[in-house]
């Protein structure tokens, strides 16, 4: 076995055709040349094993690089994938709450409302997180075909060659500051169970009992015309949790600036909150009289019962979570 002419060949079958020929005779002449005039097949080993394997050098003759993303893009294409694919798992979780409650008719059983949303839920995440790896992967690599650039050297996130002066962009981020990625899709989720919570009370919340198809709601807890009289202030204040979301997302840590605009927000939602439980009419007929004929009280003392208790942890959360965010916002 001829290991010069199995080694060409095996440098030349990774190549275009057209330039197969031409390697070849140029290769052929440079490992002539590296071996001494009566060689051995010893001689031959260590030339080649100085040339290194085909795939590498069949590399060096092409155009094109022989990985799909190389570490030119990478480090960019994993900060975007980091960004881009929680995002998207989470938006299209959101999507199938909306879609399911939509069309939700208040006759199915909580409990299996629960088990679909968790099961298409969990499904639709899997399928937008492929799509999304597949599509970015794709685009990358289309990225890394048409650079045509001699310089190789790895990109920051601006697409940019690095250079000592992008440190001075860079903040430090002490680790009791930094705002995880859990962190704010645990917020958007949230967000989307208490607003989700908030358009179907009516089929979600209240007094359940045990039925032959499982739980079966008796007493719906408030009355929905009274919710929906305040759907423009609530999906206002939706936009500003999730733009809060996205900002936190965006900065990283928590900043002066930051806490007081979760302070304004965490405000804002107080007022809203309390405005909407002193409504008189907002606990539907049927709760209040299955509760005060449970428990023996009037329906005012019910009433004063609810309305101060959920103000009162309304309230203390808001301040425990403002505080919060000052906390961590003057840490150095």
């Amino acid at each position: 076995m001829n290991l010069i002419d199995v080694y060409i060949q095996e440098v030349t079958r990774r190549l275009p055709e057209k330039n197969r020929k031409d390697i070849a005779l140029e290769l052929r002449s440079t490992i002539e040349d590296m071996l001494p005039d009566d060689y051995s097949e010893e001689d031959v080993k260590a030339v080649l094993e100085k040339l290194g394997s085909p795939v590498t050098l069949a590399s060096g003759y092409l155009d094109r690089p022989m990985h799909l993303i190389g570490p030119r893009y990478f480090d960019v294409y994993v900060t975007l994938l980091k960004m881009i694919l929680p995002i998207a798992t989470v938006i299209s979780l959101i999507s199938v709450i909306a879609e399911y409650f939509i069309g939700y008719n208040g006759q199915e059983a909580v409990i299996n409302v629960a088990l679909d949303i968790t099961g298409f839920g969990i499904w639709r995440m899997i399928e937008v997180g492929i799509q999304t790896f597949f599509w970015l992967t794709v685009v990358f690599a289309f990225i890394e075909r048409i650079d045509k650039g001699n310089d190789q050297q790895p990109l920051t996130a601006s697409l940019q060659k690095w250079t000592p002066d992008d440190l001075k962009n860079i903040a430090y981020i002490p680790k009791k500051k930094a705002i995880s990625k859990c962190e704010v899709f645990g917020g958007l989720m949230w967000t989307a169970i208490w607003a989700t919570l908030y358009f179907y009370a009516y089929h979600l919340v209240g007094v359940y009992e045990g039925g032959g198809d499982g739980l079966e709601l008796v007493a719906p807890a408030f009355n929905q015309e009274v919710l929906l009289q305040y759907w423009p202030i609530v999906v206002i204040l939706i936009g500003l949790e999730i733009a809060l979301s996205i900002y936190k997302l965006v900065k990283g840590q928590w900043t002066r600036k930051m806490a007081i605009c979760n302070t304004v927000l965490q405000l804002i939602g107080t007022v809203v909150f309390i405005i909407i439980l002193l409504n008189t009419n907002i606990l539907s007929h049927d709760f209040i009289m299955y509760m005060t004929d449970l428990f023996t009280i009037t329906s005012n003392e019910l009433k004063a019962w609810i309305i101060g208790g959920g103000i009162f942890l309304f309230a203390v959360s808001a301040a425990i979570n403002v505080f919060d965010g000052f906390r961590k916002s003057g840490i150095r």
